[in-house]
């Protein structure tokens, strides 16, 4: 069961969002940004076998930032996306527990500042509902992961992933032509300060589905012939 149950569970890559330039010496933000340099480092450079391991040490020093700023957003959105990038690696039952972890840590986030990170919250809510099995083994939602992902576009309309999530959300749902558009606004997003491996990662990324969709179309063309 366990090895069945790993096809529900894709990369799921969530956003690395630029966090707010606030003063270089803010302890919490500094933090952050080397956690945000971490991720993108372990979820685009470094080799399969090696991603585990380094996912499970990112967890750990995330959770000790969540326990250090109890009170802030941003540490939970950041463990959450670590959380949920990890279960894409690790597959099986024990991703479950990981995306359901992240899930809370993003609605308790949302409690605090629904604003914060550039609608980090609902990209990451939005791809959690969509990529999860729904019940009896999960919790994910169709329904739940549009209202989500209109949301995140609604604060960060420009976004490479509040528009790459949404346009990989349309993709699935079978609305090809949509995805198109919504991937290629996110191919051309405004380049993100500091985020240079996370927006080479991410545009890697959208080019792929963009190709995957593209085929298929040609596929369903060749065949109406």
């Amino acid at each position: 069961m366990m090895r069945g149950f790993t096809r529900f569970f894709p990369m799921i890559a969530l956003c690395a969002t630029l966090l707010p330039v606030l003063a270089r010496g803010d302890d919490m933000n500094q933090q952050l940004l080397d956690i945000q340099h971490q991720w993108a480092r372990i979820n685009y450079q470094i080799q399969a076998r090696e991603k585990e391991e380094a996912f499970y040490k990112l967890e750990a020093r995330s959770d000790a930032l969540v326990q250090q700023f109890p009170k802030r957003a941003e540490p939970k959105v950041w463990e959450a996306i670590v959380l949920s990038t990890h279960a894409g690696v690790h597959g099986g039952l024990g991703a479950l527990s990981m995306v359901r972890k992240a899930r809370d840590l993003l609605l308790e986030a949302e409690k605090i500042d629904p604003t914060t990170l550039h609608g980090s919250i609902y990209t990451s809510l939005g791809s959690l509902y969509y990529q999860v099995p729904g019940w009896p083994l999960g919790f994910g939602s169709n329904e739940k992961a549009e209202v989500c992902l209109k949301k995140a576009l609604a604060l960060n309309p420009d976004g490479i992933d509040s528009n790459y999530f949404y346009g990989d959300y349309l993709y699935r749902q079978g609305h090809l032509q949509d995805a198109l558009a919504a991937l290629g606004k996110a191919l051309h997003a405004p380049a993100r300060p500091d985020r240079a491996l996370a927006d080479k990662g991410r545009r890697r990324d959208i080019q792929a589905l963009i190709a995957k969709i593209q085929a298929k179309q040609q596929a369903k063309n060749e065949d109406s012939y």
